[in-house]
């Protein structure tokens, strides 16, 4: 017998994780359009040589394939591929549609992607980012605006332990020749650097150890550590003269007066290890959880498509992570947790079905969730099937409650009934249905 799990790093989504899922979408997406950032979606494959070699050889070991389908097939070789990020797919669009775009370009962008990684928690073979973009411009204010949009989204998802990490790649590669890593050798040794959220500090030491040396690897590890902004802009005057520096002080002076001010440090040791990246580079974190997302300048990588540099610039966020731990952390609103329905009109017998679909649809007509139950069984079973969807209120039109032309209203969680007439129905539970705990808010 075949197995029913999805393939492993993958899930199936049950209607509470999609509601759980549609809430932070919405919020992400509420919040990058404040920003003036516009919708884009991409196909979910792209041909081959469009994400070869952007990774760095770390990240095309990752690429899902597709292989030649037709009389092709027997070739084992690959034409297509599935999508690794939302950024390389980007900077096609922009060398195709150039001349029907701005010329500053902002974009957002929710939708999956594929990595042949390891399977480990919070970390799945296909997964949700949550991008923004911003094309045209080398200016700083499009870094600052960036973090301070990625700021208010996990501000308003409930994240109050969070921190921006900056830093450079300008700085980066200065450390580096400090440790005498050879040029050819600088983009190996980022991608270990990075690893740090998957094997920890003492794991990249001895990777970094085993390649480089001890000297190299010590070089490696000793970095500036900011905690505030202001210690941040301190730290900075400690850092090589040129501009990277500037461009890190002039990121942190802008970053003073927006919402990300609160969360941004320098951290000399962030190195995202894509190797695409120009300029400065961004990191969100949660204290003992990891990272949630990143970015960075990236003025080179459309370039590869169009034949000539145009600025970029641009921040991901992890859908999945951000779910996992809200989740773990009971951070969902309780109208998120509790169900789908806000009352069940019950059946009386077969003769009432007409008329059970007509009180449903009254009560739709005023805003309600409303389920129907089907089947004319016992009452006692109707209730017990409300009670395992978590329906707060039960509608019951029996006989008496016909002929009078009143309802039944049964609140499940106090088994308290009130008759009331039914021209009122909807009303009545409308406002109790905000007295509930963890109702959802029904405007009157």
């Amino acid at each position: 017998m075949s197995t029913t799990k999805p393939p492993a790093g993958t899930r199936d989504f049950l209607p509470d994780e999609i509601r759980r899922r549609e809430h932070v979408i919405n919020i992400v997406r509420s919040v990058y359009e404040r920003y003036g950032f516009e919708p884009l979606e991409t196909p979910a494959f792209e041909n081959i040589e469009t994400l070869l070699g952007k990774y760095g050889d770390e990240g095309n070991k990752l690429i899902f394939k597709i292989l030649r389908r037709g009389e092709h097939e027997a070739s084992g070789e690959a034409d297509l591929a599935l999508r690794y990020d939302l950024t390389v797919p980007l900077a096609r669009v922009i060398a195709q549609y150039q001349n029907e775009l701005p010329k500053f370009f902002k974009r957002y962008q929710i939708q999956p992607v594929w990595r042949a990684d390891r399977p480990a928690r919070g970390r799945f073979r296909e997964f949700y980012q949550c991008d923004i973009d911003s094309i045209g411009s080398t200016s700083a204010v499009v870094e600052v605006e960036q973090l301070s949009a990625v700021s208010d989204v996990l501000t308003e998802l409930g994240f109050k332990d969070f921190q921006l990490r900056i830093n450079h790649r300008g700085v980066l590669d200065a450390m580096l020749e400090r440790a005498g890593i050879e040029p050819a050798e600088r983009a190996n040794a980022l991608v270990i650097i990075d690893k740090q959220d998957k094997i920890g500090r003492q794991g990249v030491f001895d990777q970094l150890q085993a390649k480089y040396g001890n000297k190299a690897a010590a070089e490696c590890m000793s970095p500036i550590h900011a905690t505030s902004l202001a210690d941040s802009l301190l730290a900075v005057t400690g850092l090589p003269a040129g501009s990277p520096k500037e461009n890190l002080e002039l990121i942190l002076n802008l970053a003073s007066s927006t919402a990300a001010a609160t969360f941004l440090r320098l951290d000399t040791s962030l190195a995202r290890g894509l190797s695409y990246y120009t300029g400065a580079i961004m990191e969100v974190n949660v204290e003992g959880i990891g990272s949630l997302g990143g970015g960075g300048r990236y003025n080179n990588l459309i370039g590869t498509f169009l034949g000539r540099g145009i600025p970029a610039c641009g921040f991901s966020l992890g859908l999945e992570r951000i779910i996992v731990i809200m989740t773990e952390r009971n951070m969902f609103p309780s109208e998120v947790v509790r169900g789908a329905v806000d009352v069940m009109v019950t059946l009386w017998n077969e003769e009432t079905r007409a008329d059970a679909l007509a009180l449903a649809a009254e009560l739709r007509r005023a805003d309600l969730r409303v389920d129907v139950y089907p089947e004319a069984e016992k009452l006692g079973k109707q209730f017990k099937y409300a009670a395992t969807r978590a329906v707060p209120f039960v509608v019951v039109v029996g006989v008496d409650e016909r002929a009078a032309d009143n309802v039944s209203i049964k609140n499940l969680a106090s088994s308290d009934q009130q008759t009331v007439p039914r021209a009122e129905a909807a009303g009545w539970i409308k406002r109790h249905l905000n007295e509930e705990p963890g109702s959802r808010q029904v405007e009157p």
